[in-house]
């Protein structure tokens, strides 16, 4: 056990990947100085970074929102259907709304193995994050796959971002202890009104996480479904607070 950046003591597991992870991201930013990128969108000049200036100033903001849902509201207040029925998690950041450009981006980092967008999605909620002052977690879990959706695809989105987050912020990743019970259709394929219902029971946790403020990290939010069931889940253990990160929010039918 080593100290953490927040007093506690840290798993050694949790140091070595952090430290591999330093290394990792050593190893990639020489290799963006020695080769210039192309961006992702464009396929223009774009220097050390994912996206060109002129496309990463041309992706959809979120624009003022419900702090706890992150669905638009007029003045960013909190939302009518979160004073009467408050969800089981008590804070969203979201960077984007999912639209074009950034479902295509999302796409590819998810299906198509473009993993090194995780660096574009964990700076997006960083800054996000930075502009918002009632976000207060201090651990994070990424919302965790099934183990048949963790083998077709090869990685989880989730904890790529999630991994990024804990560098940067320095702020400890949990790398175990919460998972996903029983498999389940994706998400995606259901409609909105049987997506609750889809993901009910579907995660576990055998972590104390008692008087913890955590955040969950995620690729896009899209009814909330899984990330309310999995602060359900994590509240049970102990969570005093849980927050949802996310890249991206996905707007009802019909919000601007």
């Amino acid at each position: 056990m080593r100290q953490s950046v927040s007093g506690e003591e840290e798993p050694l597991s949790n140091f070595l990947g952090n430290a591999l992870d330093s290394v990792r991201r050593g190893a990639i930013d020489a290799a963006r100085r020695a080769l210039p990128q192309r961006c992702e969108l464009c396929a223009g000049a774009s220097g050390s970074e994912l996206l060109c200036r002129g496309c990463a100033r041309s992706l959809p903001r979120l624009g003022r929102a419900c702090p706890v849902c992150a669905l638009p509201t007029p003045s960013g207040e909190v939302c009518g259907q979160c004073l009467t029925h408050p969800p089981p998690f008590d804070a969203t950041i979201a960077a984007f709304a999912y639209a074009f450009p950034v479902d295509r981006l999302t796409h590819a980092f998810k299906y198509h193995g473009r993993v090194a967008l995780a660096e574009w999605g964990a700076g997006a909620i960083r800054d996000e994050r930075a502009r918002r002052t009632d976000t207060i977690a201090a651990r994070l879990i990424a919302l965790p796959l099934s183990p048949e959706r963790q083998r077709e695809r090869g990685y989880n989105q989730a904890y790529e971002i999630a991994r990024v987050l804990a560098r940067d912020l320095r702020i400890p990743l949990f790398r175990g202890g919460v998972h996903r019970d029983r498999s389940a259709p994706p998400q995606a394929a259901l409609p909105w009104s049987e997506r609750a219902k889809n993901v009910r029971g579907a995660f576990a946790c055998e972590l104390d996480l008692k008087g913890l403020t955590v955040a969950v990290i995620d690729d896009v939010m899209t009814t909330g479904a899984s990330l309310a069931e999995l602060a359900r889940t994590l509240k049970r253990a102990g969570a005093m607070r849980v927050e949802n990160w996310v890249v991206a929010r996905t707007l009802p039918p019909g919000a601007d």
